[in-house]
């Protein structure tokens, strides 16, 4: 479909977006735990960024299956799965995964804290993973043709 280069090339991004947003989901829930913010607001804030994290690496997940890059493909099925199933469980009356009314009374603000931790490592490792990849994609074969018959290279 894509080549190698291109498709890496946008895991990478997507990666980096992640990053930059679960960084975004510590910031907040820092915030909430040294009461600069109220649960509402918090809540509202990070449910909003729910969504677009899990389509986002849905789509990775199609583009790296429709690739045929199964090594990657394995290692993201588990978060997309672990983050469908995050969206599932939700009861109907909730206001989404962070919950205002619960994040404090049933203590769910320190698991929320430790989930986005886990998140970050997952995340952070597969970033370094895509990035080797697309370099190894990069350096397939020989671009400058340094073996050629009948061609001797003095100097580079």
């Amino acid at each position: 479909m894509l080549p190698e280069t291109v498709t890496f090339a946008i895991a990478l991004i997507v990666y980096g977006a992640i990053l930059f947003l679960l960084i975004y989901y510590v910031l907040t829930l820092a915030d909430l735990e040294c009461d600069y913010l109220n649960a509402q607001e918090c809540c509202s804030r990070l449910n909003f960024w729910v969504i677009p994290k899990f389509g986002s690496h849905l789509i990775l997940i199609v583009l790296l299956l429709l690739g045929g890059h199964w090594i990657m493909f394995f290692l993201n099925l588990p978060m997309v799965i672990w983050l469908g199933y995050e969206l599932y469980k939700q009861p109907r009356d909730s206001l989404g995964v962070y919950d205002p009314v619960d994040i404090h009374s049933r203590g769910l603000l320190k698991v929320h804290l430790r989930n986005t931790m886990i998140y970050l490592g997952y995340y952070f490792v597969m970033f370094f993973i895509g990035l080797y990849f697309m370099i190894s994609a990069l350096l397939k074969g020989d671009p400058i043709r340094r073996h050629e018959e009948g061609e001797i290279i003095t100097d580079f």
